[in-house]
């Protein structure tokens, strides 16, 4: 097996109105979440989904309006619940449909999504 197959990465920009479409063909195809991360961008938010197969990542870029909701995923990858709320708490991402919805008090912060203060 060569080295050269783990450096391989894949980054698919998907539409937030597709993204549960495109979640769905991830999960027939094999692969498992390794993790989302969230990042303020230009007044939006930024998220990256990150998948493994086989030791190759493909990761899923949706970009999401500071004021507009995005379908969970948790009914697809139950345990996305986990980073859902914490993008919540910290980014002010609002999800749809959550599988296990903490309602903002997932961390204890001391000011609300910190990480994307209001200006």
């Amino acid at each position: 097996m060569s080295d050269k197959k783990y450096m391989v990465q894949e980054f698919v920009a998907v539409e937030s109105a597709t993204l549960l479409e495109y979640m769905k063909d991830i999960k027939a195809e094999g692969y498992r979440l390794a993790q989302i991360c969230a990042m303020k961008k230009e007044g939006d938010i930024e998220l990256i989904y990150s998948f493994d197969k086989d030791h190759l990542m493909k990761n899923i870029r949706v970009i999401v309006p500071e004021n507009q909701e995005i379908e969970s995923i948790s009914d697809i990858y139950w345990y996305a619940f986990i980073y859902e709320n914490e993008m919540h708490d910290l980014f002010g991402v609002k999800f749809r449909h959550l599988a296990l919805d903490y309602g903002g008090n997932f961390f204890k912060v001391s000011e609300p999504t910190p990480w994307n203060p209001k200006e």
